[in-house]
């Protein structure tokens, strides 16, 4: 089930829900059944080069390579 961003008319009040598409859900503020399905912005890709940076610093500092690909990982000799 995807979550869905609703707007409630009764009360005014956005909510975040995880329900079936074809379902209309009640306001769990005050139960109202005024609910209006709310576009939502999408996710950004989770692999950025700023976060896969920062992950690859931290392994490094800690004396690990796994988060880099093999072919960027120092040989052992």
């Amino acid at each position: 089930m995807p979550l869905f961003d609703y707007r409630c008319s009764d009360c005014d009040q956005t909510f975040e829900l995880l329900v079936k598409i074809s379902d209309t859900p009640g306001c769990p503020e005050c139960g109202g059944q005024n609910m209006e399905k709310q576009v939502s912005r999408p996710a950004p890709p989770g692999q950025t080069e700023a976060l896969i940076s920062r992950a690859r610093a931290q392994a490094a500092k800690e004396g690990h390579f796994s988060n880099y690909k093999p072919s960027e990982r120092p040989r052992s000799r």
